[in-house]
């Protein structure tokens, strides 16, 4: 009894999170991959719930497509709105246009995937920076030790990826364009959502 009320719980969430989907206000830009978007407003129920999570906005990253489309999504949920869609760095070591590798090795220059607790922002040497708390352990629970952060680089461009065909790459950190990522920090930061996707088993 107790399997099959879960199980249809589950479907209703499934449901819900559909319906959602197809109601939300895309404000002129793309909707993320529905995939991704159940992904990660699932993971952002459980940890809401848990109070780990404790406002109303989900970050969405897709590193199962090219780094030269805007493949990041900032969402309000309590609106049913997109914010923003943007261009987004992976690391160096995971892959040259597409991401194909990720670890949670601290010098590793990879990307780490899986769900994160925005936390505070600061000023480094790369500026205006927002760091970031992984969730899971195994996956991304050394963030912070491996200063895996959200900040601005003047490398994430359109005009690198006319000149080179692809975009440039970070030492892991899921870096943002010069023109949105000090809107985007103040947007997501203390306690937001971060949920970054890749469609296969999760290299470690």
């Amino acid at each position: 009894k107790n399997s099959k009320s879960s199980l249809a719980n589950f479907e209703f969430i499934d449901v819900s999170i559909e319906n959602i989907y197809h109601q939300l206000n895309a404000n002129n830009l793309q909707l993320p991959p529905i995939e991704l978007f159940k992904k990660g407003l699932t993971g952002y129920y459980q940890f809401k719930e848990k109070g780990i999570i404790q406002n109303d906005i989900l970050t969405l990253v897709d590193f199962s497509l090219s780094s030269t489309v805007k493949r990041l999504w900032v969402i309000d949920l309590k609106n049913n709105l997109i914010l923003f869609q943007s261009l987004v760095a992976h690391g160096r070591n995971s892959g040259s246009e597409f991401a194909r590798q990720f670890s949670n090795k601290p010098e590793s220059y990879q990307s780490s995937l899986g769900f994160y607790a925005t936390a505070e922002t600061y000023v480094g040497k790369h500026g205006y920076s927002l760091r970031l708390d992984g969730l899971e352990n195994g996956i991304n629970h050394k963030a912070r030790e491996r200063a895996i952060v959200i900040n601005g680089a003047d490398y994430v461009s359109e005009t690198f990826i006319q000149q080179n065909g692809r975009l440039a790459r970070s030492f892991g950190c899921p870096s943002l364009p010069m023109e949105n990522y000090r809107e985007i920090i103040d947007l997501i930061k203390n306690k937001s959502c971060l949920f970054i996707y890749y469609p296969t088993e999760k290299n470690l």
